[in-house]
């Protein structure tokens, strides 16, 4: 009489509960993202200006810049995001933010608020976010934003500039990426700031 076969239901429903539990924390990894922030400049210079009021505009963007990827460009042209990581906002409305309380932190004008925020602007900031990306090809953060500074009361676009920064960044990864970009956005904060604060901005011929 043979010897029985031993049974192998248990060893099969072990090996099935650690592949679904290696697998599930494999998931668990892989979906970890952590949220980055951006900073607005303190201490800003901005002269005295004949501004007044202004009402900052959340910047216009297309896709992927109107989500809360960080975004990367290659040499061809290709945008993807940079893994692991994402901004804390969406990013045209986290430009908006930081480039108010840039103003705040300057003392060249007698008030700044988003659009609607309850007081009587004299001029209305209007903005493209044209770039805020890793450029692949050349190791840099670039940040590009058009300015139109608006009279709140005749329409009339005053004044329109380009603003950009390139910074290097050390490696294409998420904290650096966060990083670098947030470098090259105070660079551009801070030019647009100083530019509206000495009133040149107000004073240009109108368009």
């Amino acid at each position: 009489m043979s010897a029985p076969r031993p049974s192998r239901p248990a060893f099969s429903s072990l090996t099935a509960c650690v592949a679904a539990a290696a697998l599930l924390a494999a998931c668990s990894s892989s979906s970890s993202v952590t949220n980055y922030d951006l900073t607005a400049p303190r201490q800003v210079r901005a002269g005295s200006s004949a501004v007044g009021q202004i009402a900052v505009a959340e910047p216009n963007a297309v896709q992927p810049l109107e989500a809360d990827r960080i975004v990367v460009k290659d040499a061809s042209g290709a945008v993807s995001s940079v893994p692991g990581g994402q901004w804390a906002d969406r990013l045209p409305r986290l430009v908006q933010s930081r480039l108010i309380q840039t103003f705040e932190n300057s003392s060249g004008l007698r008030a700044v608020s988003r659009p609607g925020g309850g007081m009587t602007p004299d001029f209305q900031l209007a903005s493209d976010l044209r770039a805020f990306e890793i450029d692949a090809a050349t190791g840099q953060a670039v940040v590009e934003m058009s300015v139109k500074l608006v009279n709140d009361k005749s329409g009339r676009i005053a004044t329109t500039r380009i603003f950009t920064a390139r910074v290097p960044v050390g490696a294409i990864d998420a904290a650096n990426a966060s990083q670098a970009l947030d470098r090259a956005l105070s660079i551009v904060l801070l030019d647009i700031v100083r530019y509206v604060g000495t009133g040149r901005a107000a004073n240009a011929p109108s368009t």
